[in-house]
């Protein structure tokens, strides 16, 4: 969708975009399950750790930021998952997500936009889990065989 926008120098009309805004999930890989976060902000309930990407930063950057900020956890990515993009997938306006698949160790704790945070696994996940996130898990319990 295009908006105009009047140039301060020459004041002719310039074309202004309406862009979906680029985002990470991580799904990251314990012994025991996958974390999930329960959201402190709205929409609030249960998620995959991960945000909005930051100008000057790479996708990759963002995830490992992105974990360690609500993780406590300093992950390392092992492969890129997939990307998401159904512009219904966030409430709050048209998103992309591209998901990554990380391993950490330690004990995760619950810090920045986390209240809470859980190790679950194909067979305990919450129901309100948000945004698409049901989608993506999924997909990663089906393409990863993951069962545990």
């Amino acid at each position: 969708m295009k908006d105009s926008l009047t140039c301060p120098h020459c004041g002719k009309g310039v074309e202004k975009y309406r862009n979906p805004f680029p985002t990470v999930d991580i799904i990251i890989e314990l012994d025991k399950g996958i974390i999930l976060v329960l959201r402190k902000n709205p929409p609030c309930g249960w998620a995959l750790p991960g945000g909005f990407v930051d100008y000057g930063e790479s996708l990759e950057q963002a995830a490992v930021r992105e974990a360690r900020e609500e993780t406590s956890l300093d992950v390392e990515i092992l492969s890129l998952f997939g990307a998401y993009s159904d512009p219904e997938r966030d409430p709050r306006h048209h998103t992309i997500s591209i998901v990554f698949r990380a391993r950490a160790n330690g004990q995760p704790k619950a810090a920045d936009d986390a209240i809470k945070i859980d190790i679950f696994n194909q067979d305990n996940l919450p129901a309100d889990l948000m945004f698409d996130h049901s989608r993506i898990l999924k997909d990663y319990f089906t393409k990863c065989h993951l069962k545990k």
